[in-house]
């Protein structure tokens, strides 16, 4: 995995942004044209420390003619938006499929699952931009960076209106057309990142604010759950009992806290909320339930290598756990699925 991959931590499982292979590996076979200014292990000419901080990936790709690949389901770390200037492509999000056409804008949350292409790229241009906001869950505040100018009010408006929105396709504006050609037209028509680095902020900056302004005109309905802290707490929760690896893991509540960026209290009246259970009994319950599940399926394995699987570090203790929850001893849960 390379040095740059950064991680998001969401609720015990590990997921690591994507820095799309199947692009880097299609531009190198000639199969399509990239311009692109890029840091963080992203493909495209490297940005050095100073020069646009937050801009991940920048610039366009131009694919001439029929691709035999796609970029797959995948998370970045910051707000994307991308641009069909020509041709068309799938777009998913959400479960849900959309047919990007020209003038098309899409709008992705930071760690927002998605993907692009059926399964692969069509013949078409397409533009993008993803910054990073510096957000690793859900609940946690947009930092933009220093050199966006947009004022402290149109700064939280565009906050609010892209970290609440659900709806991942819009028909773009002019405005926001020409900002994305003028930025491809920069980026390809000079040698060096730092050639027009001016010009850039100013137009990345121009991009924001008309998508603002798009996004005003259009009256939106948010959904304030996407960015709260019972979201964070329920996404760890759900990822906790699907993965046997996070079950194992030697939690205590103010493990589980810190790793949805709460406090104890906090996390654990969220939890209750959710689940009806303290932090320490859901993860039992569900140890518990999965240790019960391998008793039945692996006949061959010991009692005590399933408790040890499912995180216990006492097989009497994990025995006195089963009893609570099952009623019954590990050994006769086995027994009766014999029987």
């Amino acid at each position: 995995m390379s040095k740059f991959t950064q991680s998001y931590k969401e609720h015990g499982k590990t997921y690591h942004a994507d820095r799309c292979r199947p692009l880097v590996q299609a531009v190198s076979q000639g199969k399509l044209r990239l311009e692109a200014l890029a840091r963080e292990g992203y493909p495209g000419r490297s940005l050095k420390p100073g020069q646009l901080p937050g801009v991940l990936s920048l610039g366009f790709w131009d694919a001439a003619g029929c691709q035999d690949w796609g970029l797959d389901l995948h998370r970045n770390e910051g707000i994307e938006l991308t641009f069909q200037e020509t041709g068309s492509n799938f777009f998913f999000v959400n479960q849900r499929k959309h047919l990007l056409e020209p003038a098309d804008l899409t709008i992705t949350r930071p760690w927002q699952p998605h993907r692009v292409g059926d399964p692969f790229i069509q013949p078409g241009r397409l533009h993008f931009i993803i910054l990073d906001v510096k957000v690793r869950l859900p609940h946690q505040r947009w930092q933009w960076p220093p050199w966006m100018i947009l004022s402290r009010p149109d700064r939280e408006q565009l906050t609010r209106l892209l970290s609440r929105n659900e709806n991942p396709v819009w028909h773009s504006s002019p405005e926001i057309a020409a900002c994305f050609q003028k930025i491809g037209s920069l980026i390809a028509g000079s040698p060096s990142p730092i050639a027009n680095l001016s010009l850039l902020t100013v137009l990345i900056n121009q991009l924001f604010i008309h998508v603002l302004q798009m996004l005003r005109e259009k009256n939106i309905s948010l959904n304030h759950a996407l960015i709260s802290s019972q979201r964070t707490v329920k996404l760890f929760l759900e990822e906790l009992r699907r993965d046997l690896p996070a079950l194992a893991r030697p939690w205590t509540a103010a493990a589980m806290a810190k790793s949805c960026d709460l406090g104890v209290t906090h996390f654990t009246r969220l939890c209750k909320k959710i689940t009806n259970m303290t932090p320490l009994q859901y993860l039992n319950y569900y140890r518990i339930d999965k240790a019960a599940r391998l008793l039945r399926q692996h006949p061959e394995k010991s009692i005590t290598d399933i408790a040890f699987a499912c995180g216990f570090r006492s097989s009497q203790y994990f025995a006195t756990v089963f009893r609570q929850f099952k009623k019954c001893a590990p050994g006769g849960c086995r027994k009766a699925q014999k029987d």
